[in-house]
C-alpha cells in the first residue's frame, strides 16, 4: 500500500477500483439514472464555480475544523449513506466507519447496508444513521431505537426516493437485490480474485439491518419485501413523528428546494442535506451545488446545512463551503478508496481530502471555512 501515498487526488483511485470490482458491483456504484444527465450536470456545475485567491494577507495555516450540533469536529467531511456498499467492497462499512472515527469526520450508515447498526455502533460510536422510512411504524421505531442504543449521534431521513428509479446501466448489468447468477457473472467474479476472496470470507452481502423483520419466506423474495416495506413517501406529519421518536440531531436528506427546507424546519429538523441523490433518482433534477446557496439562504442559520452529489476533491469541498454548507458528504469516492486499498484506502481517502482542502484554502488565503464565501468569483450575467 505504500504506492498509495503517490496518488495525488481521490479521483485517481477510480481506475484501480474499477479493475478490482466485478462488473455488476461497478455498475451499481458508478451508474446514474436514465441518460445520466444529472451526473454530468453535478460535475459541470461544480467545475463552473471559481474562487479568487488573495495573497497579500500572508499565508495562514488553515483550520478546517467545524462545529455541528454543538460538537467540534476536525473535518467538515463525511461518508454519505451508501446502500449495499458491502457488495461493492466487502466490509467497506466498517472500514469507512473506523476511518471517519479516527480522522474526526462523519460516517453515515444506510438502512440498506450490509453491516448492522449494532456492529457499526460498536466500531464507531457517534456515527450517523440514515433512515429509509418503513411503512410499518413498529419497524420504524425499532430501527430508531436500535440506532439510539448503539450510540448513533444523528438520524438522517432520506426523502428523495419515493419510488425506485430507472437506472438503465444497472438494468443492463443485471443489478438486483437478488441477481441471477449465471456463467457470465461467475466468470466475472473469478476475474476479480481479491473481491471474490473477501466476499467468500464475509459471506454473501445481505441487508443486515432489515433481515430481522422478514420471515424466511420473505427473505427468499427479498426484493419484494424491501419494495413493500420501504416504499413510504415522507410527509411533514411523518417527519414530525420521527422527530418525537428521536431525541438527537435530526436531518433530512434530499432537499433541492428552499420551500421544502422550510417545511422540514417546521417539522423540527436540525439539519438539511442538499442532494440530488448523486444523480441516481431524477435525471432532470438540478445540480445540488446550484441549489445549495438558495437553500442556505432560506434556512438562514436555523439548521445545519450539508451537501452531497458530485463532490470529488478538496476544491469541490471548498466550493460547497463557500456557498453555504457547514459540511459535506461524499459517496462514490470513498468506495473507490475501499476497493483500491481496503482499510488503508479508506483512511487514505480522508487524508487526501483534508490535505487537499487545506491546500486550496492556503492558496486562497483563507484561515478558516468562514473565509471561503469572500473568495467566490462573481460570475458574469448570462
Amino acid at each position: 500500500m505504500n504506492m498509495m501515498i503517490r496518488w495525488p487526488a481521490l479521483g485517481d483511485l477510480r481506475a484501480p477500483a474499477r479493475r478490482r470490482i466485478p462488473h455488476i458491483a461497478w455498475e451499481y456504484l458508478d451508474s446514474g439514472v436514465g441518460a445520466e444527465e444529472s451526473l454530468a450536470r453535478d460535475r459541470a456545475a461544480l467545475s463552473a464555480i471559481t474562487l479568487t485567491p488573495r495573497f497579500l494577507g500572508g499565508a495562514p495555516a488553515p483550520d478546517i475544523s467545524t462545529a455541528l450540533f454543538g460538537k467540534d469536529r476536525k473535518l467538515p467531511i463525511g461518508v454519505g449513506p451508501i446502500g449495499m456498499s458491502s457488495l461493492i467492497w466487502p466490509g467497506s462499512e466498517l472500514m469507512l466507519a473506523r476511518a471517519a472515527r479516527d480522522a474526526g469526520g462523519i460516517y453515515c450508515l444506510s438502512t440498506a447496508a450490509g453491516e448492522s447498526i449494532e456492529a457499526v455502533g460498536d466500531a464507531a460510536p457517534g456515527s450517523w444513521f440514515q433512515l429509509y422510512t418503513p411503512n410499518d411504524a413498529d419497524m420504524r421505531r425499532d430501527l430508531i431505537a436500535r440506532a439510539r442504543t448503539a450510540k448513533f449521534e444523528a438520524l438522517v431521513v432520506t426523502i428523495d426516493v419515493p419510488v425506485a428509479s430507472r437506472r438503465e446501466r444497472q438494468r443492463r448489468a443485471g443489478v438486483a437485490m437478488q441477481p441471477k447468477i449465471g456463467p457470465a457473472m461467475i466468470a466475472d467474479f473469478l476475474m476479480h480474485p481479491a473481491w471474490l476472496a473477501a466476499t467468500l470470507r464475509r459471506g454473501r452481502p445481505s441487508f443486515e439491518n432489515l433481515s430481522r423483520y422478514a420471515s424466511a419466506e420473505e427473505l427468499s423474495q427479498l426484493s419484494a419485501f424491501v419494495n413493500a416495506r420501504l416504499s413510504q413517501s415522507v410527509t411533514p406529519d411523518l417527519l414530525a413523528e420521527i422527530r418525537r421518536d428521536w431525541d438527537g440531531p435530526l436531518l433530512v436528506k434530499g432537499v433541492l428546494s428552499p420551500d421544502e427546507a422550510l417545511v422540514a424546519l417546521a417539522a423540527g429538523v436540525d439539519g438539511i442535506v442538499v442532494s440530488n441523490h448523486g444523480g441516481r433518482q431524477l435525471d432532470p433534477a438540478p445540480a445540488a451545488i446550484d441549489m445549495l446557496p438558495r437553500v442556505a439562504e432560506a434556512v438562514a442559520g436555523r439548521a445545519a446545512i450539508l451537501m452531497d452529489s458530485g463532490l470529488r476533491s478538496g476544491a469541490d469541498i471548498a466550493r460547497a463551503l463557500a456557498l453555504g454548507a457547514d459540511a459535506v458528504l461524499l459517496g462514490r469516492p470513498f468506495l473507490w478508496a475501499c476497493a483500491a486499498g481496503g482499510d488503508a484506502g479508506a483512511r487514505h481517502a480522508f487524508t487526501i481530502l483534508q490535505d487537499d482542502l487545506r491546500n486550496v484554502m492556503h492558496q486562497l488565503g483563507c484561515a478558516r471555512p468562514s473565509d471561503l464565501p469572500s473568495r467566490l468569483t462573481e460570475r458574469p450575467m448570462a
